[in-house]
């Protein structure tokens, strides 16, 4: 992430040049991004951001304290305006509504203490969930009740509701960018899998190539469909003249 001097005050920085904390967390957070921007495509009113600083107070700003979520959500938003961080104080006061951490070892304790938190004391941060991308059972979140966190429960399927988004958070395998694995997905409310636009294209075509070998089995089945009936007639009209029937004066 670039530093954009002429959009911040200069004592805000945007990137602390640390990678993220392996592979399968840069791409479980893209791809957490990119399926929930494919399937908001036709909505303008949401910001969803990844690995940026999140500033909330002037005494953030002091301490250096907070870098900000893995992956977050703002909601009744501006959705066209590209923000190198999210300011609070240039959002008209809004901070993030939903919030995933993508845990590992070393930041598990703070994600499950420091950073709860702080989401829900300081953030208001409505839906919390953390993950772990190399333990699938590791998923758990919160939803804000009367200010406080309260668990929320899987369903049969092992998902997490997040009502702000209307979707299920869920562990899914399969192949993403050539690399195999368990990854956190979202779901709709009738469990199907929320696709990033690749994905889709992808379905897409496979579902245009099965329609297509369809209409090829079925015109396939009805010329040989029209072959029995020749040959059925063919065999009627000699065993026809067989009998001194002329098949063509019936």
């Amino acid at each position: 992430m670039s530093l954009a001097v002429e959009k911040l005050p200069i004592d805000l920085i945007t990137d602390d040049g640390e990678p993220m904390e392996s592979n399968n967390h840069r791409v479980s957070m893209n791809l957490l991004i990119q399926s929930l921007k494919y399937y908001w495509r036709d909505r303008q009113d949401f910001f969803v951001g990844g690995n940026m600083f999140v500033y909330y107070s002037a005494n953030q700003v002091k301490n250096q304290d907070f870098k900000g979520p893995d992956f977050f959500v703002v909601l009744d938003v501006d959705g066209t305006t590209n923000r190198d961080a999210w300011i609070a104080w240039e959002e008209d006061s809004r901070l993030p509504d939903v919030v995933i951490e993508l845990m590992s070892p070393s930041t598990a304790e703070v994600d499950l203490t420091t950073k709860k938190d702080i989401y829900e004391r300081k953030l208001k941060t409505q839906d919390y969930f953390v993950y772990n991308p190399k333990n699938p059972s590791s998923l758990r979140g919160w939803e804000l009740i009367n200010r406080r966190y309260q668990s929320l429960s899987p369903n049969q399927q092992g998902r997490l509701y997040c009502e702000s988004l209307g979707l299920w958070l869920g562990v899914w395998e399969g192949e993403i960018e050539n690399s195999q694995g368990t990854w956190l997905r979202f779901f709709d409310t009738d469990g199907n899998l929320v696709l990033m636009g690749d994905e889709a294209e992808t379905q897409r075509a496979e579902l245009e190539r099965q329609q297509k070998e369809l209409e090829r089995q079925q015109k396939e089945e009805a010329i040989q469909q029209l072959e029995i009936e020749k040959q059925h007639k063919e065999r009627l009209a000699a065993k026809l003249r067989e009998l001194g029937i002329d098949p063509d004066e019936i």
